[in-house]
């Protein structure tokens, strides 16, 4: 139940909309369809980042680096940065591409084939538009308690349940309301339920059990595709802790504070890496920060293998 958070939303009818935060640029190299389509960011200036490491978990204009802003008067307040990798209604399973430099979105390739996700009767592709909360890790090395599974080795998933269809490498603010707890092939695979910030129904969707009320069989569907998508390829059917029943939003934070804390120690070297490529711009204390200079020059390299590629294949 969540009638005091009703109170509070009513109390402050616009403490949901956009803060003023960072913008961030994209630049796409390649083709998209192809196992060379690479999604850059940069900040409004031009400088090269990484999404993964670079644009902060909490979208507050006062954060420093990647140490949140000082914890508000209501937790129901906080909005996330949250980096779209897959547009609603759309297949082609995108996603940061965690082990290279800047990790770019890239789209997923299984046995030298582009990934596409199967079309989950009667949906098309992504239910809603798919991604991750930046700054944040599920360590593979960190054992859930409740769950006895480790982490997936990626930033959290988010689902924005939001109406709009955004774009891929689309930065979005999103109030997060629940979460789910995934199991995939024995690993943990936490799904934060959030809506975007700039939603029509933002203001009135406060936790899991609003959901529930205002969009009947939004979360049942939501279960039922995680569960099945990957059944097309061949693969068994994905588990879930807690019989698959969502978890509240006050559960949710402190998951998600739990995974920012894990990638905290990531880019501080403070934990084996594990491939993961910690390449940043912004970073404080940590051993992997680089200039302008060298990220421009990250990009300009992949930039020139790729022609030499070409060039061999002519």
């Amino acid at each position: 139940f969540c009638s005091s958070v009703r109170q509070t939303a009513a109390a402050v009818p616009h403490s949901y909309y956009p803060r003023k935060t960072m913008h961030y640029q994209t630049e796409q190299r390649g083709h998209p369809n192809s196992p060379d389509y690479r999604i850059y960011f940069k900040t409004s200036d031009g400088k090269y980042i990484s999404p993964f490491h670079d644009i902060p978990l909490i979208a507050e204009s006062e954060q420093n680096d990647d140490v949140p802003a000082k914890k508000p008067k209501s937790e129901n307040k906080v909005l996330y940065n949250m980096v779209v990798e897959v547009p609603r209604w759309s297949n082609a399973k995108m996603e940061i591409a965690t082990k290279e430099p800047l990790n770019p979105i890239k789209q997923d390739v299984k046995k030298g084939k582009l990934r596409y996700v199967a079309n989950i009767f009667p949906h098309k592709g992504y239910i809603w538009n798919y991604g991750a909360l930046p700054q944040t890790w599920e360590d593979p090395s960190h054992k859930d308690k409740e769950t006895d599974c480790c982490g997936d080795n990626d930033p959290i998933d988010v689902c924005d349940i939001g109406t709009q269809v955004c774009s891929p490498g689309q930065v979005i603010q999103v109030k997060v309301l629940g979460i789910l707890a995934m199991i995939d092939e024995g690993e943990m695979d936490w799904k934060v339920i959030a809506i975007n910030a700039n939603d029509e129904d933002a203001e009135k969707l406060n936790c899991i059990e609003d959901v529930r009320k205002s969009r009947p069989g939004h979360l049942e569907a939501t279960v039922e595709w995680f569960r099945k998508y990957k059944v097309p390829d061949g693969k068994p059917e994905n588990q879930f802790g807690f019989n698959g029943e969502f978890k509240d939003k006050d559960f949710a934070v402190e998951i998600i504070k739990s995974t920012h804390e894990h990638w905290r120690a990531l880019v501080q070297k403070q934990t084996n890496a594990g491939g993961i490529e910690c390449k940043n711009m912004s970073c404080c204390n940590s051993p992997f920060q680089f200039s302008a200079d060298e990220a421009r020059a990250v990009v300009q390299s992949v930039r020139a293998s790729k022609n030499r590629l070409r060039q061999q294949q002519w």
